[in-house]
């Protein structure tokens, strides 16, 4: 059985996470400029763009093969990005978050062994209140 940790974006200097803070300042840079309503596509782009700015090492859109078994299957499956290959980062721009989306980043998480993921909504006002941080 997994146990993680989850929470809101609320960072102040004292619980800032040096893995996933650098993430989190692209993303909302990449927000301050285009806002919310776009295309999920278009918020990436311009997060890769931000990040690569930054000097932030990142892959993007990973193909995932379901293993099972000694079965391992293109299943059609994309990462969206991992950072530092330690982060696991999921994008959405939805109206809202659901169980559905947290339960994909934990499955990516499991899937990839990377214990960090961000599951980032930038069909948000502010963009604090779209990132929910998730540890194994």
């Amino acid at each position: 059985m997994y146990t993680t940790e989850s929470q809101s974006h609320k960072e102040n200097d004292d619980n800032k996470d040096p893995r996933t803070s650098p993430i989190i300042g692209a993303a909302i840079e990449a927000h301050r400029h285009l806002g919310p309503g776009l295309l999920e596509s278009a918020y990436e782009e311009c997060l890769c763009h931000e990040l690569h700015l930054r000097g932030i090492d990142f892959r993007r859109q990973i193909d995932l093969p379901v293993e099972y078994k000694g079965l391992k299957s293109d299943c059609g499956y994309r990462l969206d990005l991992i950072v530092h290959e330690e982060v696991v980062v999921e994008l959405k721009c939805v109206e809202k978050v659901l169980p559905v989306h947290d339960a994909q980043l934990l499955t990516y998480m499991l899937m990839t062994g990377k214990r960090v993921g961000l599951l980032i909504n930038f069909n948000v006002p502010v963009l604090t209140r779209g990132i929910t941080r998730r540890v194994l």
